[in-house]
């Protein structure tokens, strides 16, 4: 206890404060769930600082700078996942592939959902992690995706190491994206749901891989008549370099200059760049409302309806990867309004393949087949990625085996 005075020269005592020893892991895990939330760069460090209830020199007695913050977070995250993978297997060597396979994705499933409000930090912000910390983070992936291929294939000796892979990195992409929504449901049922899709895409049989030697394998390979319109020409070149950069990272003066309009022209067409990022928004919503409704409109029941709408996202999305990068990854940079009229968006447009999986499955409750949507979408950017959008058939003919196996069950 310390003593202090009072206006009478009584001493009377105080607590003494004592800092706690888990002082660094509380801020680390403040920072993950607003990085999370919000995005790296619409954080500060007086905010988190604020909210642990410390000032911001203190906090950078512990971390020099809010990147070492991110790095922190994002490394901690990766390493929490690679703990239960390497303590899943640990010891199990005698059991059979099939029971290690169990036992590893129960390990992981678990983990993901423990951690479900940070598991997505890297997924949306590992841009803005310097190289060797991005690479080092990727390789725990590539060794937890690993950890799953082994037994995998010991269980289907059928498998190419490629297929196993793709099988391995989806299972770990219908885990994470519970990150990327809000749709609740209780721990048991939303642990027994993963571990059903996970089963699903463990068991799925990919049509077989074409090696794309001499191959036209590009992204977006075959783009059309170029754009005329400096408005469609501006959001276009934005999409890009918001893909590229990231939004807080990307000027007006570099999309024009893309664009090949000076800067002060582009504020003719969108008062600022907040407005061209939710133009961005705007025309992927009207492209995906399209494509929905040419898919329901030939379908014969809704099992061909959800096949119809998985290989018009594919279509869609492989055709402009850029575009479903930024609308996952940037809706946080939106302004409030606009934002909260594209989620309104985003959720009628989940809502419809919701109704349709409920209509096939007729076990699930809206919430939980909800999960499974969010799983079968995120597979398109997860597996999109792995594969570099390969736009040729076989490749987008094998992540509509990996979707409709999440969405179907079989």
């Amino acid at each position: 206890m310390a003593r202090t005075s009072t206006a009478a020269g009584a001493a009377t005592e105080r607590p003494i404060r004592r800092r706690p020893k888990n002082r660094k892991a509380q801020i680390a895990n403040v920072a993950a769930e607003a990085f999370s939330e919000r995005g790296y760069h619409a954080v500060g460090v007086d905010e988190i600082a604020a909210t642990i209830g410390i000032s911001g020199p203190a906090l950078y007695r512990h971390y020099p700078n809010k990147y070492a913050l991110l790095v922190h977070a994002a490394t901690t995250t990766a390493d929490a996942l690679q703990a239960a993978a390497d303590g899943a297997l640990d010891g199990v060597a005698e059991l059979e592939p099939g029971d290690r396979l169990d036992h590893l994705i129960s390990a992981l499933v678990a983990n993901t959902i423990e951690n479900r409000k940070v598991a997505g930090l890297y997924r949306w912000e590992g841009r803005y992690l310097e190289a060797e910390d991005r690479t080092r983070i990727r390789d725990v992936f590539v060794h937890v995706t690993q950890c799953v291929a082994g037994p995998l294939r010991e269980l289907r000796p059928e498998l190419t190491s490629v297929d196993a892979t793709t099988l391995g990195a989806s299972t770990l992409s219908v885990m994470g994206s519970i990150s990327a929504h809000r749709t609740t449901l209780a721990t048991r049922r939303l642990d027994a749901l993963l571990k059903s899709a996970c089963e699903s895409i463990l068991r799925a049989t990919l049509p077989p891989a074409v090696p794309t030697e001499g191959k036209n394998a590009g992204a977006g390979a075959v783009r059309g008549l170029a754009v005329t319109s400096k408005r469609e020409l501006l959001i276009n070149e934005a999409v890009k370099i918001f893909d590229r950069h990231g939004y807080h990272d990307s000027s007006i003066e570099e999309i024009g200059a893309a664009a090949g309009i000076n800067a002060s022209s582009v504020y003719r067409h969108f008062p600022s760049k907040a407005d061209l990022l939710a133009a961005v928004f705007y025309r992927a919503s009207d492209r995906l409302a399209v494509a929905t409704s040419a898919a329901l409109s030939t379908a014969t029941g809704p099992e061909d309806a959800l096949r119809k709408l998985a290989e018009s996202y594919l279509e869609l999305s492989f055709g402009n990867p850029e575009v479903l990068s930024v609308y996952f990854a940037e809706i946080g940079n939106l302004p409030k309004n606009e934002r909260t009229n594209l989620r309104n968006v985003q959720r009628l447009h989940v809502e419809e393949w919701v109704h349709l999986v409920t209509a096939v499955r007729t076990e699930l409750s809206a919430p939980e087949a909800r999960f499974l949507v969010h799983a079968a979408l995120g597979l398109v950017l997860d597996i999109g990625r792995l594969v570099h959008f390969d736009t040729r058939e076989d490749s987008r003919a094998r992540l509509h085996t990996l979707m409709t196996a999440v969405l179907l069950g079989h």
